[in-house]
């Protein structure tokens, strides 16, 4: 098969893969129709994640069929259509007893196109999938469902559940790529007073705005002063960091009120200063995360209801073979204008009938 491969930082490429195959009876081998692109992809091209073996399959979000299952799974079987999981849950370990799949200590966690070979080919092995992927309803087609693997578990878990959004609260978002978008959809839910976005592209707060933002602020142009002009001086309730740089946690720091929520869902790769001779009177609190997917089945139900705008976010599609345009379109949002990258896999089950 053809796969999207990690050869070392910024080297890359789509090429021939050795086809997966079931190694434990809770794997499922899955036939992939719809991958995006994560911005922790571009994390991975550029070194910031160096557990990233040379060698490996990126990806981690996926819609397709399973083919094929090992002994011991239960809830799929070949000819269903899934959603595969960004995390993979052993179901066995404390952590997962607990709901917090991400920190799965029985060989789970974020694996896929991580630790092992990823979702950007076109099939992939899912380890412990009773848990790792979810069944897909029919009126839920690839691009919408694939959204829901990870951007939208992710805002909405790391960003706003852990955030505590409230009713009545100001929200800033500091970041309005895929994650920082989703961030701002799924705050509604909650009733915010106001949800504040800050970007360096316009392109960005115009997709803020059109789904939901009520201010938006270039990075550059004094958002601190913005937030305060809107809070009558207290700054935001919850500040969610959805970029990973230092300078936007720092942002998130100085905007968010006393007794506020600093909730960080952007994957860092150089440090930031947490400037406690200011912060220790403040009564903050501080978050980090990996997402743990424990809310994917409700997110699920959400979509196929029409709650999630999910399509809205999806600015470029491509044939799964482009995967190369397509990181490229995706490393360069500023210029592309790109949110959400959406690839799709032609079907591998069509045989040419010969005439009789």
């Amino acid at each position: 098969m053809k796969g999207f491969v990690f050869h070392g930082p910024g080297q890359s490429s789509w090429e021939e893969v050795a086809d997966p195959g079931v190694k434990e009876p809770t794997d499922a081998i899955v036939r992939v129709d719809t991958v995006t692109i994560c911005g922790t992809d571009l994390h991975i091209l550029k070194g910031d994640v160096p557990e990233v073996r040379p060698g490996t399959v990126l990806g981690h979000e996926a819609v397709g069929e399973i083919v094929e299952v090992g002994g011991d799974v239960r809830t799929v079987r070949p000819g269903d259509r899934v959603l595969v999981s960004c995390i993979t849950a052993c179901g066995r370990c404390g952590y997962c007893r607990e709901g917090s799949y991400g920190q799965c200590r029985g060989g789970g966690g974020w694996i896929l196109g991580h630790l092992i070979d990823g979702t950007q080919a076109e099939y992939v092995r899912v380890p412990y999938a009773d848990l790792s992927v979810h069944a897909l309803p029919s009126t839920l087609d690839g691009p919408d469902a694939v959204l829901l693997a990870d951007i939208f578990p992710t805002a909405y878990e790391v960003g706003v559940l852990n955030g505590r959004v409230r009713p009545g609260d100001t929200v800033a978002v500091v970041g309005a790529g895929p994650v920082g978008l989703a961030a701002v959809a799924t705050a509604r839910l909650f009733a915010p007073e106001r949800i504040v976005v800050v970007d360096v592209a316009a392109p960005r707060l115009d997709a803020a705005r059109a789904l939901g933002a009520d201010a938006v602020a270039f990075a550059g142009e004094s958002p601190e002063q913005l937030i305060t002009d809107l809070t009558d001086g207290l700054g935001a309730d919850v500040a969610i960091e959805a970029v990973g740089v230092p300078e936007t946690f720092e942002l998130c720091t100085r905007v968010v009120r006393p007794g506020g929520h600093v909730a960080n869902v952007g994957v860092h790769g150089r440090p930031a200063t947490l400037h406690l001779e200011e912060l220790w009177i403040k009564n903050l609190t501080i978050t980090t995360g990996l997402v743990d997917t424990r809310s994917t089945p409700t997110l699920l139900r959400m979509a196929a209801a029409g709650r999630l705008p999910t399509s809205s976010l999806v600015t470029h599609t491509f044939p799964l073979d482009a995967m190369e345009e397509a990181y490229d379109v995706f490393a360069h949002a500023a210029d592309t204008g790109a949110l959400k990258v959406v690839l799709g896999a032609p079907r591998h089950d069509v045989l040419a009938v010969p005439a009789a």
